[in-house]
């Protein structure tokens, strides 16, 4: 089983969490970013993989600014999951992602497919 997705370029994890009276929530940014995916996912009828899976993941940012390409996993990972991708991201067994060159207003593929031990 395999799916594409293409997606908005994920806020980095300086940006997605903000502490708030001493808790820790999603920041404005976060919520509207998994908002989005959600959306997406549901207007393609995602339906969520099972079994362990395999995800390959290619960001396109939006500018060429300095950016670490692990900062944007945790918000696009957790919008996967609660836009119905997937039951749970302990499913991912493998996973591999790639920065590419800057594109006007930034995006992201993402290819997920059973895992297949090697």
């Amino acid at each position: 089983m395999e799916a594409s997705y293409q997606l908005p370029y994920p806020p980095s994890v300086n940006h997605y969490w903000r502490s708030v009276g001493g808790r820790v929530l999603i920041s404005k940014e976060g919520r509207a970013f998994r908002r989005k995916v959600c959306a997406i996912l549901n207007r393609v009828r995602a339906e969520p993989m099972d079994g362990d899976l395999a995800i390959e993941i290619v960001v396109y940012p939006p500018d060429r600014r300095r950016r670490d390409v692990d900062n944007v996993l945790k918000s696009l990972l957790d919008a996967l999951e609660k836009g119905g991708a997937y039951e749970n991201d302990s499913q991912i067994k493998r996973l591999t992602i790639e920065k590419r060159q800057p594109v006007k207003g930034g995006h992201t593929t993402v290819k997920l497919q059973t895992y297949k031990e090697p």
